[in-house]
């Protein structure tokens, strides 16, 4: 018998035992009020207004391992194929409707379907649909059917495909779909196709990227038109974009994950269909808002009449398959607690509010008011939804006996919590009445509850278009810009300390005496599924925190905090901010950026994340701290005559505008090299302050790009920073001085000291307790010993009889054998991968006043930096790495 085989077996057998005992207590279902905040029924007649229009919704089959108990969900997982499940109709939206299975005759009872979605005039319903599966198969095997995007017609009782051919079909795994106002559909899938793209860009294989857990592939938004033709990505996140629905501004809400290092959320975005203005809409610093200040996720996001979002809440685990709905005030607020830019000082929350009475509990698998699987809004009156709800049901585990949850039977010790029991129920929020429509049924879940209602259509966004919208230069080189206000705002505050306006005077300050100078651009690197490429873990290096990284390039700061420079469209970003030497002095950016071809993106500043504050609305969230220039046609205070600004730009925006009348806009090009030229300064008020310029093409050490991208960079320039290759071989550069006659007088070449034999081959201490000489690490094979020595430690080490050995130091005496208690001496790693700032034992030695200073090149020390800020891995291109 198939593994399958027992567990449906097993599911049947346990379900059977209860049979009698949850009957028992569906009859309670449908005709109790259990009042106390407990939860909400009756038994009152169906409502006459909701039956006048047919429903759809999934049944599905509850999931239990061999031993008959629950398998619990995870949200963050959606690639899954469960068996059983199968989208009905009813014509009316009544316990008496008639029901029919209309996927039966496509996948029996050996597929799964999900996320039915209506059409604005109500006709027809998208869904998602999986199988039948392959019996010869396990279900997690690639080669089982894909999720694919069906629609059925009410109308004609006509099911089609959306994508008719096989071939494309199969392609990708496509979920949630949702009709756009222009009739083109929008869903969330593991097609990647741009990505893809820019795979073969980077001279990589094409594959389904997987997400930052490196868990299953990230399904990210894809538009495509009725017929199933002209499919787009237009979302690019590492992780998964889900549940995408329509504003009524023609905007898509959806639900992001975001997973990036202490990072992991379902946030809400918004976004135009065509990819375009993607920015948080709400929820980044309001998770400890479940119950007893429990961390809830929020998904299935939908537009209710009143101009609310209507949103499910629950934690990653959610207990019985699901939580609580809530009603936000996305409009208004950007957090729970925190206002849009026009309600500061004025609004204070909460945004949050329960959308039913019923006392749902999110972090205790007992929950007193049931929970909710599904909320579908209704456009008929003033607070109307359908909802999947299970009741709070209790189960004495001696005999199987289901007793609904109220107040005597939560107070005893020997019920557990029993399988929930999801039906369709009508909630009316102005009567506070909850009505059945469909009965739940014995071992199955009814849930994803849409109808067929007709409702207003959004407005249509028409996608952006070159030499209109967007700029056709940018298009057709496969970049966008982005255009950063001031890096000194934090959180819509001048944080620069003498002011913006005092720091961009070069009268006040000195490009030296300004601490933000260079903005390093740095890319996701995508990373396969291990049927791809099993690479090992040794490739990240002694931490996974930092996934891979790829640098794309820099631009300068202006004097103002302003910046303003092209990226790869199509590509998840992020920033940081650099001092003069190349080194980050702000926290890693916590969340991926994207811009579409042609996109200019715009932001104010930057973000404190420990504020409990969000800035992801770029006009929204805060005024900018950076007024810009105070009249039009004359320049900055002391500055450059011939860059004269425009009212309110920032010192960026005119740069930038001059550079593209006077040289093909070569301002806004980045540089994979770290480059400086002041030309703010005017030199009749003083001095220009000095150029510099740290080049790979200085390094004795093999360079981490191109030769072609140091000359002309262009939007698939890459710097890609492995230990082994790029890294380490700067331990053996040779730096010797030699006197007129050709003597040798002092080499610091760095293994000469940092190394366990001398030039005689006798054993000796490294210098420092320091060896960078490149033998394998005792800790993991796959590394050097000198990546090891320098992030994780060793041992202190002494030459004993000509024999290098770890140190010992007594510490006591043993009381049983009296001998004496030896211990090896730790030494602290030199480096941290928390950035260059924070590796000052390393660091330290190479400043003016330094015991190393001038033995490592300038462009040596930002390579170095740049490979610590991004997370010193081991490598950061999985296809060099030693495969398992």
């Amino acid at each position: 018998m198939t593994s399958q085989a027992n567990r449906t077996e097993a599911r049947h057998k346990h379900l059977c035992t209860r049979l009698f005992a949850i009957a028992a207590a569906a009859s309670f279902l449908a005709a109790c009020d259990t009042g106390g905040g407990v939860g909400i029924a009756s038994g009152q007649n169906p409502d006459p207004v909701a039956v006048d229009f047919a429903i759809a919704y999934v049944k599905r089959p509850i999931p239990v391992d061999a031993n008959g108990d629950i398998i619990q969900s995870d949200i963050r997982e959606v690639f899954g194929f469960d068996l059983g499940a199968n989208l009905y109709t009813r014509d009316r939206a009544a316990v008496s409707g008639i029901e029919t299975n209309i996927t039966f005759a496509q996948i029996a009872d050996q597929g799964d379907v999900r996320d039915p979605e209506i059409s604005y005039d109500g006709n027809r319903v998208l869904f998602t649909m999986r199988g039948p599966a392959d019996p010869n198969l396990a279900l997690d095997d690639p080669n089982q059917p894909t999720w694919n995007i069906w629609e059925y017609d009410f109308t004609t009782a006509m099911l089609r495909r959306i994508i008719t051919s096989d071939i494309t079909a199969e392609a990708g795994q496509d979920l949630s779909p949702q009709y756009l106002p222009d009739e083109r559909i929008i869903f969330t899938s593991t097609r990647q196709r741009q990505s893809k793209a820019i795979l073969l860009d980077e001279s990589k294989p094409q594959f389904d990227a997987q997400d930052e857990d490196r868990n299953e592939p990230s399904f990210v938004l894809h538009v495509m038109n009725p017929d199933g033709s002209d499919i787009r990505q237009i979302s690019f996140n590492q992780n998964h974009d889900l549940d995408p629905a329509v504003l009524d501004s023609g905007q898509i809400v959806f639900t992001r994950w975001d997973n990036t290092g202490p990072r992991n959320d379902f946030n809400l975005y918004r976004t135009n269909p065509d990819g375009t203005d993607l920015e948080l809409l709400y929820g980044a610093m309001s998770h400890a808002t479940g119950s007893n200040n429990s961390n809830v996720q929020f998904v299935e996001a939908r537009l209710r009449p009143d101009g609310y979002m209507s949103t499910l809440v629950m934690p990653f685990v959610p207990d019985d398959f699901g939580g609580d709905v809530i009603r936000i005030n996305t409009t208004d607020y950007i957090e729970n607690t925190q206002p849009t830019l026009p309600g500061i000082g004025v609004l204070s929350g909460p945004a949050q509010l329960r959308a039913t009475i019923n006392n749902v509990m999110t972090d205790d698998p007992v929950s007193p008011g049931g929970r909710f699987q599904t909320a579908f809004p209704l456009w008929d009156g003033p607070d109307r939804m359908f909802v999947s709800w299970t009741q709070c049901l209790l189960e004495d585990p001696t005999d199987g006996t289901i007793v609904p949850c109220t107040t005597d039977t939560m107070a005893d010790p020997t019920l557990v919590p029993a399988f929930p029991a999801y039906g369709i129920w009508l909630y009316d929020g102005a009567q506070s009445t909850q009505r059945p429509v469909i009965i739940a049924e014995q071992g199955l879940m009814i849930t994803d509850i849409v109808a067929a209602q007709p409702r207003p259509s959004p407005a249509v966004i028409v996608d952006k278009a070159p030499g209109v919208d967007l700029d056709a230069a940018l298009v057709a080189e496969g970049a966008g810009i982005i255009n950063i206000r001031s890096v000194y705002d934090i959180d819509g505050v001048d944080a620069s300390g003498p002011g913006i306006p005092a720091l961009a005077d070069p009268m006040q300050f000195t490009a030296d005496q300004r601490p933000a100078r260079f903005i390093r651009i740095v890319k996701a690197v995508s990373l396969p599924d291990t049927d791809f490429l099993d690479f090992d873990n040794s490739a990240f290096g002694v931490s996974q925190a930092n996934a891979m990284k790829e640098v794309i390039g820099y631009a300068m700061v202006e004097p103002d905090g302003s910046s303003m420079f092209k990226v790869p469209a199509n590509t998840a970003l992020w920033f940081t901010v650099l001092d003069a030497n190349g080194r980050r002095i702000t926290q890693r950016h916590q969340n991926w950026i994207q811009v579409r071809p042609g996109e200019v993106l715009e932001c104010n500043g930057c973000h404190n994340p420990g504020s409990g504050l969000s800035h992801g609305r770029r006009t929204e969230a805060f005024a900018s701290a950076n007024a810009g220039a105070p009249v039009d046609g004359v320049p900055f205070t002391n500055t450059e005559p011939a860059l004269s600004a425009l009212f309110g730009e920032s010192m960026a925006e005119t740069r930038s505008r001059h550079s593209c009348i006077n040289d093909n806009c070569s301002s806004l090009t980045p540089n994979v090299n770290l480059v400086f030229d002041d030309v703010w300064t005017n030199p009749a008020v003083r001095a220009k302050d000095p150029s510099f310029a740290y080049n790979y093409s200085g390094l004795a050490s093999p360079s981490p790009t191109s030769a072609q991208c140091m000359t002309n960079w262009t939007s698939i320039c890459r710097i890609v920073l492995n230990y082994e290759q790029i890294i380490h071989p700067i331990w053996g550069v040779p730096r010797q001085t030699f006197d007129a006659m050709g003597n040798l007088i002092q080499d610091d070449t760095c293994i000469t000291c940092h190394a366990p034999v001398d030039a005689m081959a006798a054993a000796m201490v490294p210098a420092g307790q320091l060896d960078l000489t490149n033998g394998i690490s005792n800790i993991d094979a796959d590394h050097f010993k000198s990546y090891r020595e320098l992030l994780s430690g060793d041992n202190e080490q002494e030459v004993v009889m000509g024999v290098l050995v770890d140190r010992l130091i007594q510490i006591g005496i043993d009381p049983i054998t009296m001998l004496p208690i030896l211990v090896t001496v730790p030494v602290a790693p030199s480096m941290s991968v928390g950035g260059a700032n924070n590796s000052g034992r390393f660091m330290s030695r190479f400043v003016p006043g330094g015991t190393h200073f001038g033995r490592l090149t300038n462009t040596e020390l930002k390579l170095v930096s740049e490979w610590l800020d991004i997370g010193a891995q081991y490598y950061n291109d999985p296809f060099v790495a030693p495969l398992n």
